[in-house]
């Protein structure tokens, strides 16, 4: 499987040894992973804003996002795009534990179950604002409870602010589902105890993914990406 950085030039992206093949082909054109699956599901979904990139490849796309307000505004978006559709969760690797969920002040696009810590050196404007409680449930037991069959869905799209190890070892059982996982990784502590760009690689490759792309959008002057 590989992650790959469609939408906005933000994520690294791994590809399984079985379609080792479109590695060259993605290199070109990030975005061709999306032409070669029925559906995304997309975890940390903010307001949507890849609703009209799914739209135009016609992608049936499943919206996940934990703050309540966000989610309200994120199912308001989504009129109108008839194929995609929006839930209100947290995911983890745990189900039905108890978070303190730091909202941030960049309507919520920041926000994480993790205390801000060098990413406050490449962006010192974003704090967080509030925190709210939260209880958790894992990708797997969410598919389950919602009826949802993964095998129809299989790009997996990860954006929640260092909690992407957390996700994947929730769903280490469905992970074949996939064939394309695509993520945001920091190669430093961007988050207090985030996982980095070293622990995603590790973890997937253990599962058959292979890194074959990756787009830095930010750099900490210090150093880090």
């Amino acid at each position: 499987m590989f992650v790959v950085s469609a939408a906005s030039s933000r994520y690294i992206f791994f590809v399984n040894r079985v379609f080792r093949r479109t590695k060259s082909l993605l290199r070109r054109d990030p975005e061709q992973f999306l032409k070669k699956v029925p559906g995304v599901i997309h975890v940390g979904a903010n307001i949507g804003q890849e609703r009209d990139l799914y739209e135009k490849h016609g992608l049936r796309t499943i919206w996940i996002e934990p703050i309540p307000e966000v989610y309200e505004t994120l199912k308001a978006n989504l009129q109108g795009y008839p194929r995609q559709i929006a839930f209100q969760y947290l995911i983890t690797d745990q189900d039905d534990s108890e978070y303190t969920f730091h909202i941030a002040n960049n309507n919520g696009a920041s926000s994480s179950i993790l205390e801000l810590k060098l990413h406050r050196d490449i962006w010192p404007q974003i704090a967080y604002e509030r925190t709210i409680i939260l209880r958790s449930t894992t990708l797997e037991s969410f598919l389950k409870r919602e009826s949802i069959n993964a095998f129809d869905y299989p790009a997996l799209v990860m954006d929640t602010q260092g909690s992407e190890l957390l996700m994947l070892k929730g769903a280490v059982k469905i992970l074949n589902a996939f064939r394309f996982i695509k993520t945001e990784v920091a190669d430093l502590e961007s988050y207090a105890g985030c996982c980095q760009l070293r622990d995603i690689d590790l973890f997937l490759r253990e599962h058959g993914f292979r890194e074959i792309f990756r787009n830095k959008f930010a750099e900490r002057p210090e150093g880090g990406n």
